[in-house]
């Protein structure tokens, strides 16, 4: 039942320590906002390769003008780059990944990618992120926002098959290249696990599939809780979520389960203009 829960503005848990650790003034102003998994994307990786950054939530749906001036649709995540005169933006999460990516191979050097000694293997991460963002991520919106039953039944079939061709594309990984990311039995967070992470998270979404799916974690808490969906099992899927969402960087990111369930229980009985990602999964529109 639709109990009217509206989305959280504030992050809880060990987010909210983690937001409160990064209070202060930094070249880069992370634009947040604590529900959103892509917004957990970039979160991961700041922390993980350990850039310095300051985190400033506000709320997306009310479009402040301080948001707007970083991301014209009013999306977040939005970075304010302050080390330029004047400060610079930059938006979408894929795109601010790569930045942070080219930006700690100068500074911190740690990567979310195998070495350049390797471009097919970095390559291979590449194809594992495109099929997230392509296929992944949808099925896990137009799942979650399904109200008929037979949608329903279908939505998760998709969800499920989707992550199925994931797998697959970790154990080609395995196969030709020893394996990438978290994956790997002793591997470092990689690219693919950071935008997958979000959606499969083990409490409000089975995570956005991370930022799998922006994923898995959400898929692991908001579509067990709203649709009943359990996660493929096996020991080795099993081991890589566990080595995922035990990671210090994702973890520091990551809210009570309350906050996802109550922010998410819109999009579960598909209310009207809940967002514009929402709304481009009810007109088959390809996400904003």
């Amino acid at each position: 039942m639709d109990t009217g829960k509206s989305y959280h503005k504030q992050a809880t848990g060990a987010a909210l320590d983690t937001v409160q650790q990064h209070a202060t003034d930094q070249d880069i102003i992370l634009f947040a906002a604590c529900f959103c998994p892509f917004v957990q994307r970039v979160w991961v990786a700041l922390e993980y390769l350990e850039i310095p950054y300051k985190v400033h939530e506000v709320d997306p749906y009310k479009k402040p003008r301080e948001l707007l001036e970083l991301s014209p649709k009013g999306l977040v995540p939005a970075l304010r780059l302050n080390n330029y005169s004047p400060p610079r933006a930059l938006n979408e999460s894929t795109v601010v990944l790569e930045y942070l990516e080219d930006l700690a191979s100068m500074s911190t050097e740690r990567s979310l990618l195998p070495p350049r000694s390797d471009p097919y293997a970095r390559a291979l991460v590449r194809l594992q992120s495109d099929h997230i963002n392509r296929a992944l991520v949808p099925a896990f919106y137009r799942y979650l926002q399904a109200q008929d039953p037979d949608a329903q039944i279908a939505g998760g079939k998709e969800f499920l098959d989707a992550i199925e061709t994931l797998i697959g594309l970790f154990e080609r990984a395995e196969l030709e290249v020893g394996g990438t990311g978290l994956w790997k039995e002793g591997g470092e967070l990689g690219l693919a696990d950071i935008l997958v992470g979000p959606c499969e998270c083990p409490s409000p979404f089975c995570e956005m599939l991370m930022s799998l799916l922006t994923g898995l974690f959400r898929a692991t808490n908001v579509l067990k809780h709203y649709r009943g969906l359990e996660l493929p099992c096996g020991p080795k899927f099993d081991g890589w979520l566990n080595r995922l969402f035990e990671h210090p960087a994702f973890k520091r990111t990551c809210s009570t389960e309350e906050l996802y369930l109550d922010s998410y229980e819109r999009y579960a009985f598909n209310r009207p203009n809940t967002s514009q990602v929402a709304n481009a999964i009810n007109t088959g529109r390809g996400l904003p």
